[in-house]
């Protein structure tokens, strides 16, 4: 199994024999394959393994950066492991915490198994060799190993139900995704072209995996999502042959591989997905592009913003409404306006977008902004228009006002929906500025703003 790679090197353009660095993978991608990888073994810690908070949103990881990995009893409870980087930046060392795994237990055997856990995850990096063992090293006779392969198939066929486990101890006991195929093969009818598919893709099996694609075209839906959401590179080559096999695949698997996609931080495969899906998807929806976006935006902050950015308008313009909202909540007011620019409007949720911006009298300028540079809001919009009101955000409201809200309706609408108190003076403000001539106010925008 090919070791996890920090560093992204692809062939230079004049001469593909040698290799340049383009840049660095984000920390979430590389946590991902990480815990991929754990998992495929049957080593992930009992408790918990999960990122430092450092490496969340997208953020790249240092160049030439190079991991080690610390286990001990923790002060408390249970056992922990750490995984920290290390790099240099101006001719100094520097060492950030990267991951932390635990297990509550204390016992002896637990301990050699988080001791164990750190060596996989060292020899995933370093690529020394394949982990052993489950809680303790074995050290067999060849006789005894087959012993032990025959016991766990035999099991594995009475327990059909249950072969989870029993698979990844058949993997890490043989020793290779090749070797178990062919054991489990002297079973016929035991175990099928597709489960073979996906352990393959379990064990990051490349060639295993483009041997049995022709056999498995009928499972191409399920496929996709496994491949989309296996981390590393050759994850990536998996989903690339996978599309050059089969021509087309449900809407809703397309969707949930992008969204696996999407989890393991990898920002290209998301790319690669989004450019395919027009020609690889039977019945396309227009909103798909905008559900991924809106996805990445809750995932990993970075990628979504990179997605926004370089996405066509129309795509954008079809985006669910909660993006834009997304956006207000978090106070991301370019990204916001930048999906207004391109054709996002908040429809339904203005109240929601306008709530968010104005409940704070510190981001109440946003929503003034947004609403000054084309942000569109219904003129019988009363729960947006209410949602100014009490908030005490008179600028805002006399924003609505101009555009065409009348603020009588309103008030008539307000009798019987809410009943809030309004902070002193904002309902009296309001009316004189409704009963002046419009001549007198600012030249606003059209309704629904016009970009300047």
């Amino acid at each position: 199994m090919k070791p996890i790679e920090m560093d992204i090197w692809r062939p230079k353009a004049d001469d593909p024999r040698y290799a340049e660095y383009v840049g660095s993978r984000t920390g979430v991608e590389v946590f991902k394959e990480v815990e991929q990888r754990l998992d495929g073994m049957g080593l992930l810690p009992d408790e918990y393994l999960i990122l430092a908070p450092e490496w969340e949103g997208g953020k790249e990881l240092p160049r030439d950066a190079d991991i080690f990995v610390t286990t001990d009893y923790g002060e408390n409870e249970g056992i922990y492991l750490d995984a920290y980087l290390r790099w240099y930046e101006d001719g100094k060392r520097v060492t950030q915490s990267f991951l932390t795994g635990k297990t509550l237990e204390e016992t002896g055997s637990a301990l050699d198994r988080m001791f164990l856990i750190s060596s996989a995850i060292t020899k995933a990096f370093h690529g020394y060799g394949q982990p052993g063992g489950d809680g303790a090293l074995l050290c067999l006779s060849a006789a005894e190993k087959q012993k032990i392969v025959e016991a766990l198939v035999e099991k594995r066929e009475r327990m059909l139900s249950q072969t989870g486990s029993v698979e990844k101890l058949l993997r890490r006991t043989v020793g290779s995704i090749t070797a178990y195929m062919d054991t489990v093969g002297e079973r016929p009818l035991r175990i099928s072209a597709y489960d073979k598919a996906v352990l393959a893709i379990h064990d990051s099996e490349l060639e295993a995996f483009r041997e049995l694609l022709p056999k498995v075209t009928d499972h191409a839906d399920e496929l996709l999502v496994e491949t989309a959401g296996h981390a590393g590179a050759v994850g990536r080559k998996m989903l690339m042959c996978l599309l050059a096999e089969t021509q087309r695949f449900s809407e809703a698997a397309y969707f949930d591989a992008s969204k696996r996609a999407v989890e393991i931080g990898d920002a290209e495969r998301v790319k690669f997905l989004m450019e395919q899906y027009a020609s690889h998807v039977t019945e396309p929806d227009a909103g798909y592009y905008g559900k991924v976006i809106d996805r990445a935006c809750a995932e990993n902050k970075a990628m979504g913003f990179a997605l926004i950015a370089q996405a066509p308008d129309e795509w954008i313009a079809a985006a669910p409404t909660s993006l834009l909202v997304r956006m207000s909540c978090g106070g991301e007011l370019r990204m916001a306006q930048m999906l207004i620019n391109k054709g996002l409007q908040p429809g339904a949720n203005a109240e929601n977008v306008l709530q968010n911006l104005t409940c704070d009298r510190r981001n109440q300028w946003m929503a003034e902004q947004l609403l000054e540079n084309g942000m569109e809001v219904g003129r019988n919009d009363w729960r947006a228009l209410n949602a100014c009101v009490v908030n005490g955000a008179t600028e805002t409201a006399k924003l609505l006002l101009d555009q065409g809200m009348d603020f009588e309706e309103y008030l008539a609408w307000r009798q019987n929906h809410d009943r809030r108190t309004v902070p002193l003076g904002v309902i009296e403000t309001l009316t004189q500025y409704a009963q002046e001539p419009k001549q007198e106010h600012e030249q606003g925008m059209a309704f629904g703003g016009m970009q300047p």
